[in-house]
């Protein structure tokens, strides 16, 4: 590092964005990229730790520290403040196949885990990585990378979100002879359909399959792996399968409504398909004038709340079961966690421009909903909760009376998880299932040289562990048929 002081003169940044009341005229993304002299200042807040945690990368109980891919943070945020971008983009791409994807829309819990975070502001990690990786692009320097020799073996992928496409990218630039099956009509899975365009632009992802594709990776779309060809007659045409299908499958919710009620990847991928092919909404995908409520206060609810924005909805709220988080660090929620804090995500930013509020509402549940005599949703009826910690360190939540409150709406948006892999799946595969997961062991399933990973494997995560597993299963894969080599010699 060129400078050591830059953590104490340099305010934290992190980008530019467009103004609420032009991005939500548009599906562009809100947020754009650091210019080079930004980038080289914001790198230069990097204390170059003797010990750096936030590549760690691990997880301890509930305590989740750094980097899942381990990217090397230190040693790019020094070549960035040198003004050496081609070389940061080299150590980069060593850890993280898709640093443009995660740039975007990643959380960040490397910088949750940052040093400097302790008592300042932690340096801007997920901002300076975009705009390595976008100056890559732009320069020209991200190039398709073709083997030069191509072993016999041959892999198949079922599933062509992040992990899949991390472990086709490792195994075919390892020679082997990779193809991905997809059952939607683009390729990319939640990356594609799964997170609005105004965070993760969709001309994004088709570079890198461009790219993919270009480096000798085949594509086969449309195609679903159980109807289309069973998994016994893929594993009879490949070496080994890897089951990359995502954990997709919604919690549900049991109501009296018949109509006006839609689970959020429902409506996240229809939106997507209008926006990018004019495919026509069904009304329950279109929130045009329509007084919405989203249950579940997570990134995807808010995601549906930006959506609905966009589609000029008359009002919003998204309901959410637990308290407001706290300004700052909880004593229970010590760095280096994941912090656990107050933040205005860009959805949230533009309601309060449309509607003068946030609008998240804390500690709250529905009780009951009024619908028409044919089941369509009228609105409903809430009540708040108060949240109890008791004795034993356990939390409960118990009905505040007198809160009852209603509200209208015409359409409400699930989006309180996924319970797990779609079980029609894991039957169609004849994999063993634990707590709606698929079993493995070193990534390999209950049926030899089957294997499953990201979402499927571990359950319903980020992109960036499902980038981490990708390039895991990789690693299984070729460990197993370097052993049948040596079997067989």
């Amino acid at each position: 590092m060129k400078r050591r002081d830059g953590f104490m003169t340099e305010e934290r940044n992190t980008g530019e964005e467009r103004h609420p009341s032009v991005r939500t005229t548009d599906y562009e993304e809100y947020k754009g990229r650091f210019t080079e002299d930004e980038a080289k200042r914001q790198a230069s807040r990097c204390m170059d730790c003797g010990t750096p945690f936030c590549h760690v990368g691990e997880t301890f109980g509930a305590v989740r520290i750094g980097c899942p891919v381990y990217n090397l943070i230190p040693e790019w945020n020094g070549l960035v403040e040198d003004g050496n971008f081609e070389e940061a983009l080299h150590r980069l791409h060593q850890t993280n196949n898709f640093p443009e994807f995660t740039g975007r829309v990643c959380p960040a819990p490397c910088e949750g885990s940052c040093t400097l975070a302790i008592h300042r502001p932690a340096v801007a990690i997920k901002q300076i990585e975009r705009t390595i990786i976008d100056i890559g692009f732009e320069n020209g320097w991200v190039k398709a990378r073709k083997p030069s020799v191509r072993t016999p073996f041959k892999i198949a992928v079922v599933g062509s979100g992040p992990a899949g496409l991390a472990a086709a990218d490792q195994l075919n630039q390892a020679g082997h002879s990779v193809t991905v099956f997809e059952r939607e009509d683009r390729a990319g899975g939640l990356l594609t359909y799964g997170i609005p365009a105004m965070k993760l632009d969709k001309k994004v992802v088709e570079r890198r399959i461009s790219l993919l594709e270009e480096e000798g990776i085949r594509f086969k779309l449309n195609f679903t792996v159980g109807v289309d060809e069973t998994l016994d007659s893929l594993k009879s045409r490949f070496d080994a399968v890897i089951l990359c299908i995502g954990a997709t499958e919604p919690r549900k919710l049991e109501t009296p409504v018949k109509s006006g009620l839609v689970y959020a990847m429902d409506y996240l991928t229809a939106s997507t398909k209008h926006h990018l092919d004019g495919k026509v909404l069904l009304d329950e995908h279109d929130a045009k004038d329509k007084d919405i409520i989203v249950i579940g206060g997570g990134d995807t609810g808010a995601d549906c709340v930006a959506t609905a924005l966009r589609q000029r909805c008359k009002s919003v709220v998204q309901f959410g079961k637990h308290e407001e988080a706290p300004a700052t660090r909880s004593d229970d929620n010590m760095w280096p966690d994941t912090p656990n804090v107050f933040t205005l995500d860009y959805g949230y930013e533009e309601a309060m421009h449309q509607f003068g509020k946030d609008p998240r509402e804390y500690l709250i549940q529905v009780e009951r909903y009024a619908t028409s005599d044919d089941g369509r949703l009228n609105g409903v009826w809430t009540v708040r909760n108060e949240k109890v910690r008791n004795s034993d360190g356990s939390v409960t939540f118990s009905r505040v009376d007198g809160t009852e409150q209603f509200f209208p709406a015409d359409l409400i948006y699930v989006a309180i998880g996924f319970s797990g892999v779609e079980q029609e799946q894991v039957s169609i595969h004849q994999v063993e299932g634990k707590a709606g997961k698929i079993a493995t062991t070193s990534y390999e399933t209950s049926i030899p040289g089957v294997f499953a990973a990201g979402d499927a494997r571990r359950g319903q995560s980020l992109v960036v562990w499902a980038i981490r597993e990708g390039r895991e299963v990789a690693k299984a894969v070729e460990e197993r048929m370097m052993k049948g080599i040596e079997k067989t010699g």
